[in-house]
């Protein structure tokens, strides 16, 4: 008999730690090589760790949130071969599966004494994490389907995204009855994965970047009138457009005007960079929380590609799929909530750019035109600078000039 320890592998480039945010294994559960033992997560997203090894599982280095540094001892399996305890460097699923030529993982020896499980494997209880990756249990959580009610079919009983399917199309969904009584109940939750990363992040802009909020009422009639046309005309491979697509062009062109909004600052290095590529930030809520997938180069895409791309990449952070370059690298935000966008909103900039356009809900109001009250389709966008960098004359120039085009969308069009 001989044990393994498995180490926290690199998952990304500049990573130092991830935090634990799944285990697929218990003590005393065995496992074989490639199976997936657990799931970490970085800043940009989840990483699945698979085993090297085929064995037992004696010892787990770390509870669900804990921070994991690189090379760290995660798992302890006991194989059938070998009489000597060995270190084993796992590999994210991720990063195996894109080398052609993966090779097994350098084993040395480890002179420390491997610790002993101290009791037999536990009975599997009910309310234990049924094994599943991440995007199986997203799809699971939107869907209403408990997966401790399902048995899979993948190795070592892992469940499928068809079993879920299968499970929703026997129609075997619980039906909710309404209840009126009293409920005396309080849940502590921890934060973990995404949900503490957004609250680190949200903490982390707050606390170092003074904001300054501008709105400025816009009146998007013309532009609405356009984007149904276009919309009518379009061809089939197309998507429908939204003001999304006009609103990151009109960002595009104001950024070359006020180069310092479309940037990022190193407050502890006191260096701003400038960028020359205006990478667009769509602030997006999936069912995990609030995540900013990346529309790269929008300066040189047009309105069906900016569309396009932002609607790929809606739909790959929603299903959990987007992956860490998906995820980071923007040099301006926009946020949107859609019709719940209410009147004005205070966006928090997504540090370290210095600034965030938030979008309002359009509603139909009186305007006057010199003569007469005119029902027009207007639209607040509330925006936030780092006041540190830019000065509200700045702030007021930018929005001023995003105004400027979005009410007059031919111009939007007209290169130079």
């Amino acid at each position: 008999m001989g044990e393994f320890i498995i180490k926290m592998p690199d998952v990304g480039e500049g990573v130092a730690e991830a935090e634990l945010v799944e285990w697929h294994v218990k003590a005393g559960d065995p496992v074989k090589e490639d199976m997936v033992i657990a799931a970490v997560m970085t800043d940009k997203a989840t990483v699945e760790i698979p085993s090297p090894v085929t064995g037992t599982v004696v010892w787990l280095g770390a509870e669900i949130g804990d921070k994991i540094a690189v090379k760290a001892p995660l798992v302890r399996i006991e194989t059938n071969g070998g009489d000597a305890t060995a270190q084993v460097e796992a590999r994210p699923a991720e990063a195996a599966a894109k080398t052609p030529d993966s090779r097994p993982p350098a084993i040395e020896p480890d002179t420390t004494p491997a610790p002993k499980a101290t009791s037999a494997p536990r009975p599997e209880a009910p309310a234990e994490r049924p094994l599943a990756s991440p995007s199986v249990r997203l799809f699971a959580r939107e869907s209403g389907v408990d997966l401790r009610q399902l048995k899979g079919s993948g190795p070592a009983g892992r469940i499928l995204r068809e079993d879920v399917e299968q499970f929703i199309a026997r129609g075997e969904l619980p039906s909710l009855q309404p209840a009126m009584a009293k409920k005396t109940s309080a849940e502590e939750i921890k934060l973990t994965g995404l949900r503490r990363r957004i609250a680190e992040k949200m903490s982390l802009s707050t606390s170092r970047i003074p904001h300054i909020t501008y709105v400025e009422e816009v009146d998007v009639t013309a532009l609405e009138e356009l984007r149904a046309t276009m919309n009518r005309d379009r061809k089939p491979e197309q998507p429908k457009l939204t003001v999304l697509p006009f609103l990151m062009r009109a960002i595009v062109k104001a950024v070359a005007e006020q180069p310092n909004v479309n940037a990022t600052f190193d407050d502890e290095k006191g260096i701003l960079t400038r960028h020359g590529a205006v990478h667009i930030g769509i602030a997006a809520q999936t069912p995990a929380g609030l995540v900013v997938p990346v529309v790269r180069n929008a300066e040189a895409r047009g309105i069906w590609d900016c569309a396009t791309e932002m609607g790929r990449l809606a739909e790959a952070a929603r299903a959990g799929t987007a992956t860490r370059d998906e995820l980071g690298g923007s040099t301006i935000t926009i946020s949107s909530l859609g019709a719940l966008g209410g009147i004005v909103s205070t966006p928090v900039i997504n540090h370290p750019e210095v600034a965030i356009v938030g979008v309002n809900k359009i509603a139909v109001r009186p305007a006057w035109d010199g003569t007469q009250f005119v029902p027009r389709k207007m639209m607040n966008l509330s925006s936030s600078f780092d006041h540190r960098i830019i000065d509200g004359w700045d702030a007021a120039t930018f929005v001023q000039r995003v105004r400027v085009l979005l009410e007059t969308p031919a111009l939007i069009f007209i290169e130079g």
